[in-house]
């Protein structure tokens, strides 16, 4: 009951001639891509909130509602100490309406936020917002910080 192993064999695993060439592989393999996705996706979601820069703030809280908006509003701050910023450049309280001309895309129309400091002085405030109407625009709103409920 013996076998023989001779050069007939069937079986048993069989070489090419010139090598054994490997055939490539169609797969493609997306774990490492997906792991990379996943941890910027991680880290750009844990920096976001630290992107929001501006002029640093304590605005009054009230109790109303935040308004929904398409475009991107024209910002101008006074702190507590009355400077006056347009976004998060310093300008001079005089200076506002040449500012506001030259940067609103849609002129008179453009939305214009003003946000007071809760200890900037209250004059200084209202002559911004005077000098703003006074020159044509009238799309013009005070940013306040949302009250917490208890």
């Amino acid at each position: 009951m013996g076998m023989s192993v001779g050069a007939s064999g069937g079986g048993g695993s069989r070489r090419r001639r010139g090598g054994s060439r490997r055939r490539p592989m169609s797969e493609i393999n997306v774990t490492p891509m997906v792991d990379v996705m996943l941890v910027l996706l991680i880290i750009f979601m844990v920096a976001a909130p630290m992107l929001t820069v501006g002029v640093p703030l304590e605005l009054p809280e009230t109790s109303a509602k935040a308004m929904n908006s398409d475009t991107q509003p024209i910002t101008i701050s006074v702190n507590a100490k009355g400077q006056v910023y347009i976004q998060e450049t310093e300008i001079a309280v005089d200076d506002v309406v040449g500012q506001l001309q030259q940067i609103a895309k849609t002129g008179y129309e453009e939305r214009i936020y003003v946000k007071g400091d809760r200890s900037a002085d209250y004059g200084t405030v209202m002559k911004v917002m005077a000098k703003i109407s006074a020159a044509g625009y009238r799309n013009i709103g005070l940013v306040t910080a949302q009250e917490a409920t208890s």
